[in-house]
């Protein structure tokens, strides 16, 4: 595999913005979201009662806050917040969040003809939407908010706004006050995000680089091991030299592939789109037969099933690591749950539809905590620090969201886990 060591020219600010990971909900937690929920549902219904009854306002309507106070229950529930992980709950949880900031706060601001209470409202409500998302899909979701909340105000209600054109000015400069130290501080956060992951990366790879060195010295032991041995085959020890130089060679081999998979890392938020036509049943195959297996016993217990091959486009070496990195997860696992690799302790499967193909990875080994699965394609977030760097699996879904897939993970704890890659045919 060929590296560049040269140094890059460091992108402008504004690509540095753009180009840092889309993250539908920013610091993802099972009990995060429960919080959330909680303050949603308590506020909306302590608000409800203070505006309507103690500081009565021009407008109030408990329905809506019920509503509301709905939404934030169904955040505390067990199924969003034990699945905060999957693609398919961030996006509810963001259209929740959403709909419970931007559109109803511009909706209550227009329907009280703004007063004195929800000019501040919609403010403060502007700084917490950007803590909660990117930035991007704060300043989408905020405008837009906006913009319905007025097309529904004014297609709803006879007579239209009851707001002076002074009072709209006030209100427009506290709140555009309001957005832009919102928005500076959630650029100044994904800057930040990027550059702590740029260095970190660049770093890993100048090490896993610099260790090709002793490693081939290691490789050249190796071999010249193995050649003495052969040489002198009446010697006592000739059948246990060459079974150490092999041994050595193997060390080696699997420390390469660990080299070359810190490299590619490395490369984690330049991921380009590659159209290299890949058969998946023939990429797992080669994966399967080429991984540095530690032990034989560990190379007999992966089955590989393939119901129906397909094939994809991608980037056949990313590929290859990305499979790599299940098999060597699944394989650690079933150390941790003390197994003695029984075949089909991991499976992979291949199957397709109609219009997705898919390659399944299942390990009987110890699995993941629940508080944990929503986290771990989180870069450099480690359920196990002493033996991971936290960077396999956050490559692995940027891999498959480069070739236009999306990668799932279910498991209960210490009953293993399944990692799931769907794939659009080519």
């Amino acid at each position: 595999m060929k590296t560049r060591t040269q140094s890059q020219p460091t992108p402008p600010a504004a690509g540095r913005w753009t180009s840092a990971p889309l993250e539908l909900i920013l610091h993802p937690s099972p009990w995060g979201l429960r919080l959330l929920g909680s303050m949603l549902l308590v506020g909306n219904l302590l608000f409800g009662w203070i505006w309507s009854t103690w500081l009565p306002q021009a407008y109030e309507n408990l329905w809506l806050r019920a509503l509301l106070a709905a939404m934030g229950l169904a955040l505390t529930l067990n199924p969003l917040a034990q699945h905060l992980s999957k693609r398919r709950i961030q996006q509810v949880v963001s259209v929740i969040f959403w709909l419970a900031l931007p559109l109803y706060f511009s909706w209550m601001y227009l329907r009280n003809s703004g007063g004195d209470v929800w000019p501040a409202s919609v403010g403060a409500m502007i700084l917490v939407y950007y803590h909660l998302t990117d930035w991007r899909i704060a300043t989408v979701g905020t405008a837009g908010g906006a913009l319905l909340a007025w097309l529904l105000f004014y297609a709803l209600v006879p007579g239209g706004t009851q707001i002076t054109p002074t009072a709209v000015l006030t209100d427009a400069l506290v709140i555009s006050f309001c957005w832009c130290c919102a928005l500076l501080l959630g650029l100044s956060a994904a800057t930040l995000r990027r550059e702590n992951l740029d260095r970190t990366l660049v770093t890993i790879a100048i090490m896993a680089h610099e260790l090709r060195t002793p490693l081939s010295t290691a490789a050249l032991m190796g071999d010249a091991i193995q050649m003495e041995a052969q040489r002198q085959p009446d010697h006592p020890r000739a059948a246990q030299l060459i079974k150490l130089g092999q041994r050595l060679q193997t060390l080696v081999g699997h420390m390469d592939e660990q080299i070359n998979t810190q490299i590619t890392n490395a490369k984690l938020l330049q991921l380009p789109r590659h159209t290299e036509r890949i058969s998946a049943r023939d990429l797992v195959h080669d994966v399967v037969a080429h991984y540095p297996y530690a032990a034989q016993a560990k190379r007999d217990c992966v089955t590989v099933i393939i119901h129906d091959d397909f094939e994809f486009l991608s980037s056949r070496s990313q590929f290859s690591h990305v499979l790599g990195n299940l098999i060597k997860n699944g394989l650690h696992a079933l150390v941790a749950a003390d197994s003695r690799y029984p075949p089909g302790a991991l499976r992979i499967e291949v199957s397709r539809s109609k219009a997705s193909g898919c390659i399944i990875v299942v390990d009987e080994g110890t699995g993941i905590l629940p508080a944990v699965l929503p986290r771990i394609f989180t870069p450099f977030y480690s359920n196990n620090p002493d033996t991971g760097h936290g960077l396999g699996l956050a490559f692995c879904q940027r891999v498959v969201q480069s070739a236009g897939g999306k990668i799932d993970a279910k498991s209960d704890f210490s009953a293993g886990a399944t990692f799931t890659i769907t794939l659009p045919l080519a």
